[in-house]
């Protein structure tokens, strides 16, 4: 009994009005071209850097991974809390040997000038 009354609650606080799930900043993210970036189960907030050749890199699942730079958007998501600086990223695993793949990265508007910058 004690369970079911635990799933009721939680069930009950999840459709209040204004409590909302932390992938709702995702919900119809779309990259420039208008293809959808997110299933609603593969985007997350997500650190970043750049390499020493200028590729930028994110931090998805406890491992650097290479950004295609045709992936990358330069602007800001409503809802952002902050904890990467603005870095987010959509993308899944394809096939048995689970390559990760992405569908889109957000970055800050202000780091747009990195896609000027011709890599060496």
């Amino acid at each position: 009994m004690r369970w079911n009354a635990r799933m009721i609650g939680i069930a009950t606080i999840a459709m209040l009005p204004g409590v909302s799930n932390a992938h709702d900043i995702y919900t119809n993210l779309k990259n420039s071209v208008g293809k959808s970036c997110c299933d609603d189960s593969h985007c997350r907030p997500a650190r970043f850097r750049t390499s020493a050749s200028g590729t930028i890199e994110m931090l998805i699942d406890r491992q650097w991974l290479a950004i295609p730079p045709d992936a990358i958007e330069y602007r800001s998501l409503d809802g952002d809390s902050g904890e990467t600086n603005g870095g987010h990223w959509c993308g899944g695993e394809a096939g048995d040997w689970g390559a990760t793949f992405t569908y889109c990265a957000f970055l800050p508007p202000k780091l747009g000038f990195l896609k000027t910058v011709p890599p060496e």
